[in-house]
């Protein structure tokens, strides 16, 4: 098992994880509550460079060449350069105008996503890619790493708090309430 920078080729695995872990953002994205295209839409995010959801912002968990896990991570100071061409390919593909809150901020690095296959869910591949993110961003660069965790997910939040990370306020999304959640290095 291998952590690594994802590459260009690996945006159909980021497009499926990322739904895992975004489906109603992703509905509200697209104004359809349609699964396939929400992975359509999202591959088409993750092939672009420069966009909060792109491949250069992504860790993957390769297992012998099968994706098991995925990591979307960026500087919070550049959420609005990076989720504009996002917003703009909504307009464009969804004719839709989208005013999404803002998740992170300046003075973290912030994982906007994580998710597992649920072929592999319990046997410690969301910790130990979680472990290497604070380990590589924390520990070694000295970096604050934030989340958001859904308040209707428990189970999530008992994992990073078990793993060191602090709450420190509550945000909204999408217009659904998360807790905000900091590594501090």
């Amino acid at each position: 098992m291998l952590i690594r920078k994802a590459r260009i080729g690996d945006s159909g695995d980021i497009a499926v994880h990322a739904m895992l872990a975004m489906e109603e953002i992703v509905y509200y994205f697209t104004g359809k509550r349609d699964w396939e295209e929400g992975i359509l839409f999202l591959k088409y995010m993750a092939e672009q460079d420069s966009n909060q959801y792109s491949w250069q912002n992504c860790w993957v968990v390769d297992n012998r060449g099968m994706i098991e896990a995925v990591a979307i991570v960026y500087d919070g100071a550049a959420l609005a350069s990076l989720r504009s061409p996002v917003v703009e390919e909504v307009r464009r593909r969804y004719n839709r105008d989208i005013y999404p809150e803002d998740e992170t901020e300046a003075g973290e690095w912030y994982i906007d996503c994580i998710a597992v296959n649920p072929a592999v869910q319990g046997k410690g591949t969301g910790s130990l890619l979680l472990q290497f993110l604070i380990d590589e961003y924390a520990l070694k660069s000295r970096i604050t790493l934030g989340l958001l965790v859904d308040t209707d997910n428990p189970a999530a939040r008992r994992l990073y708090l078990k793993l060191g990370f602090k709450q420190v306020g509550e945000k909204t999304l999408a217009g659904k309430k998360m807790e905000h959640l900091r590594y501090f290095p």
